[in-house]
């Protein structure tokens, strides 16, 4: 295989991959569907997209997009983006076309892969684009270059470009309490300090092999232990998404040693007819995000003697800051662990100072090499989740016990989280405004015993009016992806307010417990 010889960082993410898979060139790499890449194989994709991408005019800085359930292409993007020292952007197929549009928009991308799926959200709003090029993946569609086409054709390795630690690799997009989604710039520095934290946590090695179901769009997906693996030349197996059954037929058949869940994908895994009768014996971790998991779960998976271990993360920081070790779920109940070898964990009150007592709640605050750079043309944003000291506040509260281990015990953000996906009740509250009959309206999360939490929402409406959760999930649809739509609805006279008028969401959850 001939490469091109890179004028970059060793530990950028094409430069650092590339050094693998000249160590590890026959091991295999990647198994999708019944296909299996090796390491060179993989490593030659990569090549053959950077080319693509080269031809096509992506230069340094230039934004990928990808849209699509997990499939290998994206992985291939993800590397040849960071081969021209571009930036992949990673779209959420969950969300509508207007949604989308926004933030592509917002990403200013030049070049949009889209999976063959997804192509019906994002045709019509071709015109209203900045991308310079448009390909699909996945087979052939009308006035759409073909990304298949592309990679079986040979291709002389694409100029190297200049990358650096401190270059943005990825732009993952989050979003925040105003409803606009902001993307988190995530620089190859972050992405490497990430990989090191994984494999000094969970002892990660060449002879393990990774199933990946969560979505890609997600640092879940990308960067929570795939990435880390393939740098230690192990074996990523991919779904193009999470089913029970796949899941336990693919750790028989591959002989699975780890892989990334959230309670409901546990749930939903436990409860399958298969479950109690499979040969799970091979699985040595089971990473869990997202929320806690239910006591009667960890012991349903103790008696099958998988390991569990608990984490805690977000986007602004490539995965994890905090984890707990395994074999400690048991004896550190709704723990989310201690803070990661590369990273720092602190508590700070409402006036900025540190909390050094413990079981006193306090905003958590993360310092440490995979804090992202900042927010993608958000300066205010950035300054203020950023400020002065290096210390990210991640808008959460929780509590420090006497060893050190962190619990998260709400949200400042009132996020809800159901099914692993983080909801922002802002962006649910501005689409519930445009309904014609509602006056005011306020969401929540409720308890749901399979998902986690539910969106609940609490409205007040004008008078004669009257509204269904049915006319109302209607009236989202073309609004809001599914899982943001409420599942719940209240109707109240009117709502909690304080002083300054902002509904009292605490008094809210509280009345309807």
């Amino acid at each position: 295989m001939r490469m091109a010889t890179p004028v970059q960082d060793p530990t950028t993410l094409w430069a650092s991959f590339a050094r693998r898979a000249a160590l590890a060139a026959e091991r295999p790499a990647l198994t999708f569907e019944g296909r299996t890449w090796t390491y060179a194989a993989m490593a030659l994709a990569a090549e053959r997209f950077a080319a693509m991408l080269y031809e096509l005019g992506v230069r340094k800085g230039d934004r990928v997009g990808f849209l699509g359930f997990n499939r290998p292409e994206c992985l291939f993007g993800l590397l040849a983006a960071a081969s021209l020292g571009a930036i992949f952007v990673p779209f959420n197929f969950r969300l509508t076309a207007a949604e989308l549009g926004k933030l592509i928009v917002d990403a200013d991308v030049h070049t949009l892969i889209v999976g063959t799926e997804h192509l019906q959200l994002i045709e019509p709003m071709r015109a209203e684009l900045p991308c310079r090029e448009y390909i699909h993946a996945g087979g052939p569609a009308p006035d759409w270059l073909s990304l298949d086409g592309f990679l079986a054709r040979p291709s002389e390795p694409p100029p190297r470009a200049e990358v650096q630690a401190n270059d943005i690799a990825a732009l993952v997009y989050t979003s925040g309490t105003t409803g606009v989604p902001k993307g988190a710039m995530l620089t190859h520095g972050n992405l490497w300090a990430n990989n090191l934290n994984w494999i000094l946590c969970y002892g990660i090695t060449a002879e393990d092999k990774l199933l990946t179901t969560a979505p890609m769009f997600h640092v879940g997906g990308l960067f929570v232990l795939l990435s880390p693996l393939l740098i230690m030349g192990g074996e990523v197996v991919l779904h193009r998404g999470f089913e029970a059954g796949a899941v336990i037929a693919a750790i028989e058949e591959h002989r699975i040693t780890m892989t990334f869940s959230v309670p409901t994908m546990m749930l939903m895994l436990s409860q399958n007819a298969e479950f109690d009768a499979a040969d799970l014996s091979s699985l040595r971790l089971l990473i869990v995000g997202g929320a806690p998991s239910p006591e009667s779960l960890l012991r349903l998976y103790a008696s099958r003697h998988i390991a569990v271990s608990h984490t805690y993360g977000m986007s602004e920081v490539v995965s994890l800051c905090t984890f707990l070790e395994t074999g400690s779920a048991m004896d550190r109940l709704n723990s989310a662990g201690r803070a990661v070898p590369l990273s720092e964990v602190k508590l700070i009150a409402a006036d900025g100072k540190t909390i050094h007592q413990a079981g006193i709640k306090g905003e958590i605050c993360v310092r440490g090499a995979t804090v992202m750079a900042g927010y993608w043309r958000r300066p205010e944003a950035t300054a203020a989740a950023l400020g002065s000291d290096g210390w990210f506040r991640t808008g959460d509260v929780g509590s420090l016990d006497d060893d050190g281990y962190l619990y998260v015990n709400d949200r400042l953000k009132d996020m809800i989280i159901s099914g692993g996906e983080n909801i922002y009740p802002a962006e649910i509250e501005s689409a519930l405004q445009e309904h014609p009959e509602i006056l005011q309206a306020a969401v929540i999360g409720r308890p749901d015993p399979q998902w986690g939490e539910r969106v609940c929402a609490v409205l007040v409406l004008k008078p004669g009016a009257a509204v269904t959760l049915e006319t109302l999930q209607a009236f989202c649809g073309p609004r809001l992806a599914r899982y943001k739509i409420p599942k719940e609805l209240k109707v109240a006279t009117e709502l909690p307010l304080s002083g300054a008028g902002k509904v009292l969401k605490q008094v809210l959850r509280e009345s309807l417990a």
